[in-house]
């Protein structure tokens, strides 16, 4: 068996009685010793298992202390962070969408700029409404040039995920930003939702880009603010997954 197996091993061990509450928030994990005993590995071995576990947010860093179980939030696999379909399916929720379109037009200075191409450039932009449990619970704007967006041309986006399409096509997303903030529903959002223009919705802007930089997403996606929330854990010493930025101050002025 490889270290790197090994090591995972350990890590879905601790993991498990974490999630089941054998590990309560605020326990110790069990010695370096102790792992090593068990598992009949290395130290370095172990100690790879407990960063993988601190990445996650799951436990505390030692630094000459014993190593902690953390008030747990919980992780989101990547193919989570970029679908709403799977984000709902790992949630037991079922997922729904109505299209309103999927369309060829010419990109925007905003979009241009997202997506690092000239403005007019042709780009595919997909409109939907979106359901957990049949639930109006979110509208969603999806963009993408046109040499990634082809392969949604002729994808029937009410039957299944955009990005398990683009994953089955080929499309490798390596990492996405995402921004998270609360703006006023317009009218176009407000009616699709059923609900009052003016209400405060939590918007979700991301960015995903292939391995080498290049952008080949712009999405915004909008909640009503009663069917999600944003959690992270930060710990001493330790880089939290997250930043809160200010918004740049609104200019005033004068008449």
């Amino acid at each position: 068996m490889s270290r790197q197996q090994q090591y995972q091993i350990v890590a879905a061990h601790l993991r498990k009685q974490i999630e089941n509450g054998s590990l309560p928030p605020g326990a110790a994990i069990p010695s370096e010793a102790e792992l090593c005993q068990q598992f009949d590995c290395a130290r370095g071995t172990i100690r790879q298992a407990i960063t993988a576990l601190r990445n996650e947010g799951l436990v505390s860093s030692g630094q000459g202390r014993r190593t902690r179980v953390l008030d747990t939030v919980p992780t989101q696999y990547f193919d989570a962070v970029l679908s709403f379909t799977q984000w709902c399916h790992a949630s037991g929720i079922e997922p729904g969408q109505q299209t309103q379109y999927v369309m060829r037009r010419l990109a925007d200075a905003e979009l241009a700029a997202l997506l690092e191409i000239p403005e007019g450039t042709p780009i595919v932009s997909v409109y939907r409404l979106r359901l957990m449990d049949g639930q109006k619970v979110m509208v969603q704007r999806l963009n993408y040039p046109l040499e990634v967006g082809k392969h949604i041309l002729a994808f029937d986006p009410d039957s299944g995920s955009i990005h398990q399409q683009l994953a089955d096509s080929g499309v490798d997303i390596n990492y996405a930003t995402r921004t998270v903030d609360v703006m006023a529903v317009e009218q176009e959002d407000a009616t699709l939702l059923g609900i009052e223009p003016g209400t405060p919705l939590l918007r979700v802007r991301r960015r995903s880009c292939t391995l080498d930089g290049t952008p080949i997403e712009a999405s915004d996606e909008r909640y009503i603010g009663t069917v999600a929330n944003f959690t992270t854990t930060a710990t001493r010493g330790n880089p939290a997954p997250s930043t809160l930025l200010p918004n740049p101050p609104t200019t005033v002025h004068s008449v």
